[in-house]
């Protein structure tokens, strides 16, 4: 058996869990003491996308790495292997697992990328806030493949779980607030814009990137509602 950590006190209970591609989980079930992390003084509005999986409010991009994309032309060789074995064959059970593996794989690359990322989020900020993105209907558009490879739930998930665990306040801006087309520094409301234009220049002068303006601007809506500012400018501090 290999120990991912030790255990923090003796286990009550043991689950032992085996999934399609054929591997072993032992699941302990223990008492831990939740200890929140040390104040930090910045807080954070997060935007979330498709080109770039997350620009965060001070200037941060985190790259989409694109995993199921990346892993598809062996994802679709494993399923044409098990297509072409013979139903109820010993080879096609072999087949089977082969596939399972393989997605097996990319969820794994995939879980570990948000719980590093999600983990850095938390630690370094005091305050997390991202957009409440309606990803059950995403996910039967046309970018369904993009969204699903994406894996915004589990990541904004973390965040929530880990914020609630180490102290840290996190919470979700209404997903009809106009983040993308508010400016973030006079507060002006323009047109809705086609995704292909990721750059802008509002009335005021000011020029954004689309998605850093729209995380600045999550930001400041969270901030207006966690302090209970109704009726304020929602606009970033200074």
């Amino acid at each position: 058996m290999a120990w991912s950590r030790e255990l923090p006190s003796e286990p009550s209970s043991v689950t032992v869990v085996k999934d399609s591609a054929g591997r072993y989980f032992a699941s302990f079930v223990v008492t831990v003491e939740e200890r929140a992390l040390p104040k930090a003084g910045p807080e954070v509005g997060i935007d979330l996308g498709l080109a770039t999986f997350a620009v965060l409010s001070n200037g941060r991009k985190i790259d989409s790495p694109r995993f199921l994309r990346q892993a598809e032309r062996r994802l679709k060789k494993a399923q044409q292997c098990l297509s072409r074995k013979e139903k109820g064959s010993r080879n096609r059970l072999k087949a089977r697992v082969r596939v399972a593996k393989a997605h097996a794989k990319v969820a794994d690359t995939r879980r570990d990328f948000a719980h590093k990322h999600s983990t850095r989020i938390i630690r370094d900020n005091q305050a997390i806030f991202v957009e409440d993105l309606y990803v059950k209907g995403l996910a039967r558009t046309k970018l369904a493949k993009s969204v699903h490879d994406a894996g915004w739930g589990m990541f904004t998930r973390m965040l929530e779980e880990k914020a609630r665990r180490y102290g840290r306040t996190f919470a979700r801006v209404d997903r009809w607030f106009p983040s993308t087309r508010m400016c973030s520094a006079c507060g002006m409301v323009g047109e809705k814009k086609p995704l292909q234009v990721r750059e802008w220049t509002c009335t005021c002068g000011a020029v954004h990137d689309r998605d850093l303006n729209a995380a600045r601007n999550i930001l400041a809506a969270g901030l207006a509602e966690s302090r209970n500012a109704c009726g304020g400018a929602v606009s970033p501090a200074a």
